[in-house]
């Protein structure tokens, strides 16, 4: 796994008091504190259509989130469809100033006591050049907690962030310090690029395969999802997966079973407390660091 980690005290109460930017009235109260064990592959797909973006996602013990961004008037605003954008929520209202807050907080981490990195996956829905350099400039302002890429050398970061969506990849490969990474695609795997310009790979689950949990896994294509995995990890590349089923049941557990077995890094749901306790009850990694 590209994350490390160590056990961690969650203080929920800190973070959703920082996360002050409400999308709804839920947000206004603050959930007690509690101890939460941090999840290598709970990956929070489109985490600002929580109640608490952000905070949902860490009272759960995700190190991973998703934010769409649209480059309206200037503004890196977050939403899924661009009617949906609305001033003022942006990924450095929702996201960025957030996480500096906590990084301060815990004195250089997300996560109280946790060496590991916080991914945050930037989806860009509108022009890829133009928004990117708009990102660039938005994760400069909060450079010492990022995750940095000098002349390809890393620097590990308390956040790491990642492109997603229309990626501009000859402009993120010609700059010197970079404070992305570049999510590549499974066509990407064989294409030499390096894990220092492309740390993560992502693809459509339904394009890959047919086998949606009912039934056994066919053993075709359980070995090409390991082969995938393998072939990602000796590159030094992460993999995930969106697409994959979601509704609570027999399937999306059995789907969940195989990404674990597979050793995927980050698993995709919007289903915040299910994947946590399907980690938590299932994953032989998640139990050893519980113990």
């Amino acid at each position: 796994m590209g994350l490390t980690r160590r056990t961690l005290t969650l203080l929920v109460a800190t973070a959703a008091a920082l996360t002050a930017p409400a999308i709804s009235p839920a947000a206004a109260a603050p959930p007690p504190t509690s101890a939460v064990e941090p999840l290598e592959r709970a990956h929070a797909h489109n985490d600002y259509e929580h109640d608490r973006p952000l905070a949902d996602a860490l009272e759960h013990g995700f190190t991973s989130v998703e934010a769409d961004v649209w480059l309206v008037d200037g503004e890196l605003r977050v939403a899924h469809d661009l009617e949906d954008t609305q001033p003022g929520v942006t990924l450095q209202s929702l996201y960025l100033e957030p996480m500096r807050d906590l990084y301060r907080e815990n004195r250089g981490s997300i996560h109280p006591r946790w060496d590991g990195q916080l991914q945050l996956l930037i989806d860009i829905k509108s022009d890829g050049p133009a928004t990117y350099a708009a990102i660039d400039r938005a994760l400069r302002a909060y450079a010492p907690m990022m995750t940095r890429w000098n002349n390809g050398q890393l620097r590990e970061g308390a956040v790491t962030a990642v492109i997603s969506g229309n990626r501009p990849l000859a402009d993120m490969a010609a700059q010197r310090v970079r404070l992305a990474g570049y999510d590549g695609r499974l066509a990407d795997l064989h294409s030499g690029l390096p894990a220092a310009l492309m740390p993560l790979v992502s693809d459509n689950w339904t394009n890959h395969f047919t086998w949606a949990g009912v039934g056994p896994m066919p053993e075709a294509e359980r070995q090409k999802l390991h082969s995938i995995v393998a072939t990602a990890h000796a590159q030094g590349y992460r993999v995930r997966f969106w697409a994959t089923p979601d509704m609570p049941g027999a399937a999306r557990d059995a789907v969940w079973r195989e990404l674990i077995a597979a050793d995927v890094d980050h698993i995709n749901t919007d289903d915040l407390a299910g994947l946590q306790a399907f980690l938590l009850a299932h994953d032989p990694q998640e139990q050893q660091a519980a113990a």
